[in-house]
């Protein structure tokens, strides 16, 4: 199946008359200025990134999963096996898992695609592993974690995903993740993109101990030590030390900024990725909310340098894109004022 090859230029940034028209409709509605706090801000930017004020209710929204194992986990940085991988991609597929429950109850449509899990998914719509890459990574201690012509792939075929997803009616979307071993990942690209030491962004994941932890942190710098300068590149960056799925998911966010279309981002996974996306492609970031608070350290790090600030906490680290489904009504509710409230020059 032929995919787009995404383009590295900058990405055009949202209409700031749209977000300044979108300000002095909120200053003129019945109610004390600025009493809506930060939903105002929100709103303004919904109306800047669609170009339009008002802005158009967020009735469309997709989360768009990318599972993936990872090398690393053999090396016992997870409290559980790999076998967990495929089993999660059946019930993400099955709708069964936690983000769906999650987006079925908040009108969110969710979609799965295998880039690099271990197994292959026979029993699963062809749709599934349509742009799968390989199947698991490189142990990014020891070794890269893809090739460069595997990385393009990847990135390729998220930005496909993003293309397609838009043709289709996507209005908001979300990048989901899934795969044992991606906190750890995860903490290598943040760590290798801020330039700050493992111990500062590793986290526990799904729940590991102590000991655990500092073997992770020991391997996460072992890593980063291994690719040297080559992080400065993003796509060599994602080489050394990303994944199948981590390389999609930039090729997710990246194209979807490129195409005019927000997206809201979850855990410490899907801020790696969107930190990367923001170097492969300069101005991604305007495009971008963070959906929920994650529980890894890296992630609040991460968020600083791209300028963005968590709209819910419910101290999750689940995954699969099921924080930023919570922050979806954050979204609407901000929409919603902004389109419902009457002008104060209407009443009186």
């Amino acid at each position: 199946m032929p995919v787009h090859t995404p383009s590295r230029t900058p990405v055009r940034a949202p209409s700031n008359a749209a977000y300044a028209a979108a300000r002095a409709l909120s200053d003129g509605q019945a109610k004390p200025l600025g009493a809506l706090g930060d939903l105002e801000a929100l709103a303004a930017w919904v109306a800047s990134c669609q170009g339009v004020c008002p802005p158009r209710q967020l009735d469309d929204v997709r989360v768009v999963v990318f599972a993936g194992d990872h090398g690393i986990a053999a090396d016992g940085v997870s409290a559980y096996p790999v076998e967990i991988t495929p089993a999660m991609v059946y019930g993400i597929a099955g709708g069964h898992a936690g983000v769906s429950a999650l987006a079925a109850a908040n009108s969110v449509s969710v979609s799965i695609y295998d880039l690099g899990v271990a197994v292959d998914f026979d029993d699963l719509p062809p749709e599934v592993s349509r742009f799968k890459v390989r199947r698991s990574s490189g142990a990014i201690h020891l070794t890269d974690a893809l090739t460069r012509a595997e990385v393009e792939a990847a990135l390729a075929a998220g930005d496909t995903i993003a293309a397609e997803q838009i043709a289709d009616g996507a209005q908001l979307l979300i990048s989901g993740d899934l795969g044992i071993g991606n906190t750890t990942v995860a903490a290598a690209l943040i760590a290798a993109t801020l330039g700050v030491p493992g111990a500062a962004v590793t986290g526990r994941g799904t729940g590991i101990d102590e000991g655990t932890l500092v073997h992770k942190t020991a391997l996460i710098e072992a890593a980063v030590a291994r690719a040297g300068d080559r992080v400065a590149d993003p796509v060599e960056r994602l080489a050394a030390l990303g994944a199948a799925d981590f390389a999609a998911a930039v090729g997710f966010i990246s194209g979807a900024a490129r195409r005019g279309v927000p997206v809201l981002l979850d855990g410490v996974i899907a801020v790696a990725e969107a930190l990367v996306a923001e170097d492969y492609a300069p101005g991604t970031k305007a495009w971008l909310q963070a959906g929920h608070r994650s529980t890894e350290p890296g992630q609040a790090l991460a968020l600083d340098r791209l300028g963005l600030a968590p709209l819910v906490d419910f101290s999750m680290r689940l995954g699969e894109g099921s924080g930023a489904v919570l922050a979806v009504p954050v979204l609407r509710s901000a929409v919603a004022a902004l389109t419902g409230i009457a002008q104060l020059s209407d009443l009186t």
